[in-house]
């Protein structure tokens, strides 16, 4: 009966173990089986230095979807970005799109300013008005190197 016993306490402890390990795993690897419906929506900017595939977009400080691919348009040489946008979330026609850091030196991220027009952008439209990335680099070159 006394092995009995270990033999359980072994298997509980493993059982906890694989779902204490796939809890993590799940957790750090962003998947969400319960995720919300999306739809796509392009955005075409000048440059997107910093910003990567998976980074979030934000509207009104509130997450609402996430980056899906990033490609180069090489007759416009501009880039052109696809975004995943939650369903729940309507953005009309003259939505804005920038390009904004975290904090000082954080991550990238879309910030979505929402339009005042009564048409709602349909799923594949495209946000025409975008703002770029701001490079901190040549901000400090140009403060640096202008300043005489």
């Amino acid at each position: 009966m006394n092995r009995m016993n270990v033999e359980m306490v072994v298997g509980v402890f493993l059982l906890a173990g694989f779902i204490s390990f796939s809890w993590l795993a799940v957790k750090m690897g962003d998947i969400n089986p319960f995720k919300n419906e999306t739809y796509p929506v392009t955005a075409r900017f000048t440059s997107i230095s910093g910003l990567k595939e998976g980074s979030t977009i934000e509207l009104a400080g509130v997450i609402v979807g996430k980056v899906n691919t990033i490609e180069l348009d090489t007759g416009d040489y501009e880039a052109v970005v696809h975004l995943d946008v939650d369903k729940t979330v309507e953005l009309q026609d003259d939505t804005i799109a920038s390009i904004r850091t975290s904090g000082i030196i954080g991550d990238k991220y879309i910030k979505l300013t929402p339009g005042g027009s009564d048409i709602i952008l349909e799923a594949g439209g495209e946000i025409e008005e975008t703002e770029p990335s701001i490079s901190l680099e040549e901000l400090v070159s140009k403060y640096i190197f202008d300043s005489k």
